[in-house]
């Protein structure tokens, strides 16, 4: 309880009140900064459009990778569990500075495709939109994997040999039963991913710096201060960051329980 009130508490408390306060006291011009600041709000749509287009892609990857996962044996299952969980732990800048390895503008890949006069590569660029999306995947993809692994194991042998019996596919099981069943965990999961994208930082300015427009970099930003730092903006806009993603939170937990009444 001291570690939590000493490092989630009372900074969340201490980012709250500055956003609120400037040199001459109480105001509320940090939000109307933000909600007035095309380039801020530039960065929330950013940042919004990539934790959702990259919490998809894993999502939808992850579903096929565990229905895949659960038809090997489980000394198999747990092999592949401890990969999940080394390659969950590769983030952050390391994470970068590998992709910047293999993908960046001299990168291994990069170099070996221009040699072999493959144009797989040339219009890609690790330092751009799609590259960011491409690190934000492939750090989700583990989390998303772990999330998900559990879910499965409620889908019970009998509701297929039943299904079966009745004259269903696998097709028509998984669309008629299976997905239904496993729908909230899979909103849950969503949900996790999304905030989990939302917050993330040193990936993506150790990649493009400040050159990419991302709510959490412009945060970053306005800390460190190139020219003189504003906490009491970025605690604004960390305090709106923080309200959006408990808003996708609040949203999944109502469409879980909604989706559970309905079953």
């Amino acid at each position: 309880m001291l570690l939590i009130v000493m490092f989630f508490v009372l900074p969340l408390v201490n980012m709250f009140l500055s956003s609120f306060t400037d040199s001459e006291g109480f105001t509320l011009n940090q939000y109307k900064t933000v909600l007035f600041n095309s380039y801020i709000l530039q960065g929330f749509k950013n940042s919004i459009t990539l934790s959702a287009v990259s919490a998809l892609v894993a999502l939808v990857v992850s579903l096929f990778a565990v229905y895949a996962m659960m038809r090997f044996t489980d000394p198999v299952k747990e092999r592949i569990l401890v990969m999940i969980n080394l390659t969950s732990n590769f983030s952050g800048i390391p994470l970068a500075f590998a992709f910047i390895v293999l993908l960046g503008n001299s990168g291994l890949f990069t170099l070996l495709f221009e040699k072999w006069n493959i144009d797989a590569l040339a219009s890609f660029s690790l330092y751009s939109w799609s590259g960011l999306l491409l690190i934000y995947i492939y750090f989700q993809l583990p989390l998303s994997l772990m999330l998900l692994y559990p879910i499965y194991y409620g889908i019970q042998q009998q509701w297929k040999e039943a299904a079966a019996l009745l004259g269903a596919n696998t097709v028509q099981f998984w669309m008629k039963i299976g997905i239904p069943v496993m729908l909230p965990g899979i909103v849950g999961t969503f949900s996790v991913l999304f905030a989990n994208a939302m917050g993330a930082y040193a990936s993506a300015y150790a990649l493009t710096g400040s050159d990419y427009n991302l709510a959490a970099i412009r945060i970053g930003t306005l800390l460190s201060g190139d020219i003189f730092a504003q906490p009491e903006l970025a605690s604004a806009i960390a305090v709106l960051l923080g309200a959006t993603m408990i808003s996708a939170m609040v949203l999944s937990e109502w469409s879980i329980k909604k989706t559970r009444r309905n079953l």
